[in-house]
């Protein structure tokens, strides 16, 4: 355990040098670890402990999407590879990363499964933390706890391969085997953190719920049409608005930013650039501030909770959500975007 201070604020980490991955391997060499859901995040997470040499099974829907990609990535059916519910029987840490809809689903198949003294480890508080909407309600004698990567599943694996790690959040929401801690930290490190950080179920679905449909994902995206769209009406071509709105910003900026800071990559533009973002930047704060704080009031509450639930479990859902991407991918920014992105000099060269 190390310790850092922020802002004045006590802080502890776990990194590799703390808690190694052999004491990692020493903990969870009883251990056998069910991942029952193979999505992006499954993949990466259950890829990256089977190559730390951790014991992982997989539990999926057999003739379902993913049953032949779990096994073109080596696992066997019949020994590595087993229905959900027999995943889970084998299990003494169950991975349950299907998706949130697909938790609340699955969840009165697995839980007889679990046995007195597992783990059952989430990737996401979302579950446990409206479970009055979910009904995924755990046994008492069992640990639950959560490892949850700041990333995306491909990012999570990718990562790994070049050799860095993605940090994750940790969680313990019971322990009932005194190990909870220890087991998760363990499993943390097996899937590649950078490092780990400890919070609780409930900060860790509403921060994540809020910074998806906030500046990961939501609030960029609209961002980037909103500017992109005003220099269009003005007379800008597309290429121009593209790359003011987008590509400057993904191919230099953000790097700058991840590498050193917001205030070294002021430091390092134009002084320019310089005044008129320190100009403009409290405005934008100032005006997007009300729409925040209405969004994480909806994600404590449930209502965001519920949406998800109502439009992941509907039949149509993947039609719906293929229409609403089209939509996007439709776009002129992002059909921009397509040809602009096949003018980069490493594309050029592989071409």
């Amino acid at each position: 355990m190390a310790e850092i201070t922020i802002g004045g604020v006590l802080e502890e980490v776990i990194t590799a040098e703390e808690f190694s991955l052999e004491k990692a391997r020493e903990v969870l060499k009883v251990e056998t670890v069910a991942m029952l859901g193979y999505g992006v995040q499954g993949q990466g997470q259950a890829l990256n402990m089977r190559d730390n040499g951790i014991n992982v099974i997989i539990g999926q829907r057999q003739g379902g999407p993913s049953w032949d990609k779990v096994i073109n990535d080596g696992f066997v059916p019949g020994k590595t590879l087993f229905p959900v519910e027999e995943a889970a029987d084998r299990g003494t840490v169950i991975a349950y990363l299907l998706s949130d809809a697909g938790q609340k689903e699955m969840w009165p198949k697995v839980k007889p499964h679990l046995k007195e003294g597992d783990a059952l480890y989430f990737s996401h508080g979302f579950s446990i933390v409206y479970k009055e909407q979910t009904g995924v309600i755990p046994p008492d004698n069992m640990d639950v706890i959560l490892i949850a990567p700041k990333g995306a599943g491909r990012t999570v694996r990718a990562n790994f391969l070049a050799g860095s790690g993605i940090n994750s959040s940790m969680a313990v929401f019971q322990d009932y085997t005194g190990r909870a801690r220890e087991r998760a930290t363990a499993l943390g490190i097996a899937v590649g953190s950078g490092y780990l950080f400890p919070t609780t179920f409930a900060n860790e679905v509403h921060s994540d719920l809020t910074g998806e449909r906030g500046v990961l994902m939501g609030a960029l995206a609209g961002i980037m049409e909103a500017q992109y769209n005003t220099l269009r009406k003005n007379g800008h071509s597309p290429s121009e608005a593209f790359n003011e709105t987008v590509e400057e910003l993904t191919q230099s900026l953000i790097g700058l930013v991840g590498a050193n800071g917001m205030d070294w990559m002021y430091a390092n533009c134009s002084t320019t650039a310089q005044r008129g973002a320190l100009d403009w930047k409290g405005r934008f704060r100032d005006a997007v501030i009300p729409v925040f704080e209405e969004l994480y009031e909806r994600v404590v509450s449930g209502k965001e909770t519920q949406i998800v639930l109502d439009a992941n479990s509907a039949p149509d859902y993947r039609e719906k959500l293929e229409k609403e991407l089209t939509e996007m991918r439709n776009m002129e920014m992002w059909q921009a975007g397509a040809v602009l992105r096949q003018l980069r000099p490493e594309r050029r060269k592989k071409a």
